[in-house]
C-alpha cells in the first residue's frame, strides 16, 4: 500500500481576511448543495423536449449555468467522494467496495469549514450515508426514517420526506447564528423508476419512466426553493444544483449508471442560483471536482494545498477562466477495473485499467462516441499525450480492503434493463 504522507495546511477563519478575496469575487452569508442522484444532462434547459422539471428549468434560467459540466466519477460513492474531498477518488484512502467508505485521513470539505466556524448540516435518503464517511464533518448529519436497503436498486420514495427534512435542518442552521453549509442528496431519480399517479406519466419506456421521477423529484425541489426564498436568509444564500452522475437508457448497450465513462454517465447538470446576480451561460467544460474550491472560496476559506481544482467565483462577474483539461477518475472497486479519462476541449480519452489501452474521441463530430479516432491519426497521440500529462498529478492509492478483488478482475458487466 501507498504511504500516505499528511500534508500541514493553515485554514482562515471565516472573518479573517482572505488571500484570494477581491472586488470581482461575490460572496454569499451562505451555501445550499442540492445533489440529485442519476440526474443526465440532457434536461429541459438543455433541449430535452419533455417538459419534465419545471422548477428546476425556472431556476436554471437565472442561475450560473455550465452547459458541460462534469461529474468525477460515474456512480455515487466514487463521485460524491471526490465532490467532498476536492480529490480524485483514486487518490483517497478507500475500502474498494462499491458501496464504498473512506477513511479518516480523508479531508473532506465541510470539515474545513466547520474548522473555520460555518456550521454545516446534511440529510439524505438513502442507507448508504448512514455511515461511510461522508459524514465526517457535519455538525448535523441526519437521514430520511425507514429506509429499505437493497444493494441493486433503490425501492423508497423519498422526496416529501427528504424535502421536509431539509426545511428542519435549514431551520437548525439557521437558527445556529453562524454562517451554514447545508448538503442534500435526492435520490428518487435513482431506479427503481417508480410510477407515481398523481404526477404526469410520460410512458411506459424505461426513459418515460425516469422522466416521471424527475418530475415527481422537481416538485419537491421546488418546495425547497419556495422555502429558501421565503426565509430572512435566502437572498444572501447561494443555491448549487448538481448530479453525482448520469444515467444511461441503452447508449452503448449499457443502463443505469457505474462501470463505465461514457458521455451520459458522466455529464450532468451545474448550476449556481446567486440572489442578485443575472444569470449567465458558460460553455466551457468545467468539472465537479471544483466544487469544493469554489464552495470554500465563497467562505473565504483557503483551500488545502492537495485539493484539486479551482474556484469558478470569478468567471460569474469576470471573464472565463482559461480551460483546462477534465479528469474522469473511476478506480477499481469490487465491481470492476479502473476507467480514467480526460477531456480537453472537444477531445475526449477514455482508459482502461492500467492504461492498456486508450480511446480517443472527437465530441464535436462524434458526440455519441461511436468512432474512435485511429491511433494512426496525429490526433491519437496528441490526445494521448495531453491524458498522461493530465492524469500525472493523480496519486494513485490501492484500497485498503478489497485489493485482490478490485486490482485482478471481477468486471461486472450486468448492464440489463430491469424490466
Amino acid at each position: 500500500m501507498a504511504i500516505f504522507v499528511a500534508v500541514a495546511f493553515a485554514v482562515s477563519r471565516v472573518d479573517a481576511a482572505h488571500a484570494t478575496e477581491d472586488a470581482q469575487a461575490p460572496r454569499f452569508t451562505n451555501v445550499v448543495l442540492v445533489s440529485i442522484d442519476s440526474l443526465r444532462a440532457d434536461m429541459p434547459w438543455a433541449g430535452y423536449p419533455r417538459p419534465i422539471a419545471p422548477r428546476l428549468t425556472a431556476l436554471e434560467a437565472k442561475s450560473i449555468s455550465y452547459s458541460r459540466a462534469y461529474a468525477v466519477s460515474s456512480y455515487t460513492a466514487m463521485s460524491l467522494g471526490g465532490l467532498l474531498s476536492g480529490r480524485y477518488p483514486g487518490e483517497l484512502e478507500r475500502d474498494g467496495w462499491f458501496f464504498g467508505s473512506y477513511g479518516k485521513s480523508v479531508n473532506f470539505f465541510p470539515e474545513v469549514l466547520r474548522s473555520a466556524g460555518v456550521f454545516t448540516v446534511a440529510a439524505h435518503a438513502h442507507g448508504y450515508f448512514k455511515r461511510n464517511g461522508m459524514e465526517r464533518g457535519f455538525d448535523r448529519w441526519s437521514l430520511v426514517p425507514k429506509l429499505k436497503w437493497n444493494n441493486l436498486t433503490d425501492e423508497n420514495v423519498t422526496s416529501h420526506e427528504h424535502e421536509a427534512l431539509a426545511e428542519h435542518e435549514l431551520d437548525a442552521a439557521a437558527a445556529s447564528g453562524k454562517r451554514f453549509f447545508a448538503w442534500f442528496h435526492f435520490l428518487d431519480p435513482h431506479d427503481e423508476y417508480i410510477v407515481h399517479p398523481e404526477f404526469p406519466a410520460w410512458g411506459k419506456s424505461l426513459r418515460a419512466r425516469y422522466d416521471s421521477e424527475v418530475t415527481f423529484t422537481d416538485q419537491y425541489l421546488g418546495k425547497l426553493i419556495d422555502f429558501i426564498a421565503s426565509k430572512p436568509w435566502g437572498s444572501s444564500t447561494l443555491l448549487i444544483v448538481t448530479a453525482d452522475h448520469g444515467e444511461a437508457f441503452g447508449e452503448h448497450k449499457q443502463y443505469h449508471h457505474g462501470f463505465e465513462l461514457w458521455e451520459p454517465l458522466v455529464r450532468v447538470p451545474l448550476f449556481f442560483y446567486a440572489p442578485g446576480m443575472a444569470g449567465k451561460r458558460i460553455k466551457a467544460p468545467r468539472s465537479c471536482i471544483d466544487l469544493a474550491p469554489t464552495i470554500l472560496d465563497v467562505f473565504g476559506v483557503a483551500a488545502p494545498a492537495k485539493f484539486r481544482g479551482r474556484s469558478l467565483l470569478r468567471e460569474w462577474t469576470g471573464p472565463e477562466l482559461a480551460e483546462v483539461p477534465v479528469v474522469l477518475d473511476l478506480p477499481a472497486t469490487s465491481d470492476g477495473g479502473r476507467r480514467r479519462g480526460v477531456l480537453k476541449g472537444n477531445r475526449k480519452v477514455i482508459s482502461v485499467d492500467k492504461d492498456v489501452y486508450l480511446k480517443v474521441f472527437d465530441l464535436g463530430a462524434d458526440p455519441g462516441e461511436d468512432a474512435p479516432i485511429s491511433s494512426k491519426d496525429a490526433r491519437f497521440a496528441e490526445s494521448r499525450a495531453f491524458y498522461k500529462e493530465a492524469v500525472s498529478v493523480i496519486e494513485d492509492r490501492p484500497p485498503t480492503k478489497c485489493r485482490d478483488e478490485c486490482l485482478n478482475g471481477g468486471y461486472l458487466r450486468g448492464h440489463a434493463p430491469r424490466k
